[in-house]
């Protein structure tokens, strides 16, 4: 029996960025371990790299409870990056380096499935970011790993972070569609738990390597999402692409 009030059918697919699409986190080791090599520092650039991202969620904690105004992700992740820098105890960078090293964030490397994939999908759908980076950060990141978005959505648009309401819904409003007509495609549980609360379909990719040997949640899918995949190929797979 057909259902009484069917979902539309899917139009646009958004996605989680950091981790889902792309490799953060060989790549920012990669550009510290360049920096160390010249600066003479004495530090292990995964670990730092770790570090970073440890600081990643708490810096954006005051803007999603309205204690601070949206500040841009690269600012909060220039913010953590002199932090960093006196925590390992490491020579200060002149401000030229310090933002080089800032915006190894724009240039993180695609796992190996996903410029293939998204341009399948690309066929059909379509593709935008719903991501915690600026729209600088998410277009330069682009022309470097080759990424296909046919839109920037995110924070910036909405002036909050995720998994706030107002990041989801307002890219489903820039795209002039209704939430069960967009997908959100992530490797996290609960960036797909939020978006689904609020209507949009969901798709799961695990990206079990994300943290390396220390990750400890994601490895799987932990709830009925709408699909549960191992690769953006597979995706493309799944939605007929």
């Amino acid at each position: 029996m057909s259902e009484t009030n069917p979902k539309p059918a899917v139009k646009a697919l958004v996605f989680d960025v950091f981790g889902t699409v792309v490799d953060w986190r060989t790549s920012v080791a990669r550009e510290v371990g360049a920096v160390a090599a010249a600066k003479g520092w004495t530090v292990d650039p995964v670990a730092f790299a770790d570090r970073w991202r440890a600081l990643y969620q708490p810096s954006m904690d005051p803007v999603r409870r309205g204690e601070e105004p949206y500040v841009r992700l690269d600012d909060l992740h220039r913010t953590s990056l002199i932090t960093l820098i006196q925590e390992f105890g490491l020579d200060p960078l002149p401000a030229d380096e310090l933002e080089h090293l800032n915006r190894a964030w724009h240039r993180l490397d695609p796992w190996p499935d996903c410029v293939p994939g998204l341009t399948r999908l690309k066929k059909r759908f379509t593709l935008a970011t719903m991501s915690n980076g600026n729209v600088a950060l998410m277009l330069n990141m682009a022309k470097n790993a080759g990424l296909p978005w046919d839109m920037i959505l995110g924070a910036e648009p909405a002036r909050n972070y995720k998994p706030v309401p107002s990041v989801y819904l307002t890219g489903v409003d820039w795209l002039g569609l209704v939430p069960a007509e967009v997908m959100m495609v992530a490797a996290h549980n609960g960036d797909l738990a939020a978006a689904r609360s609020l209507g949009l379909r969901t798709a799961f990719i695990a990206r079990p390597t994300e943290h390396g040997d220390k990750q400890s949640r994601d490895f799987r899918a932990e709830d009925d999402w709408d699909h549960a995949v191992n690769g953006m190929d597979e995706l493309a797979d799944r939605l007929g692409c």
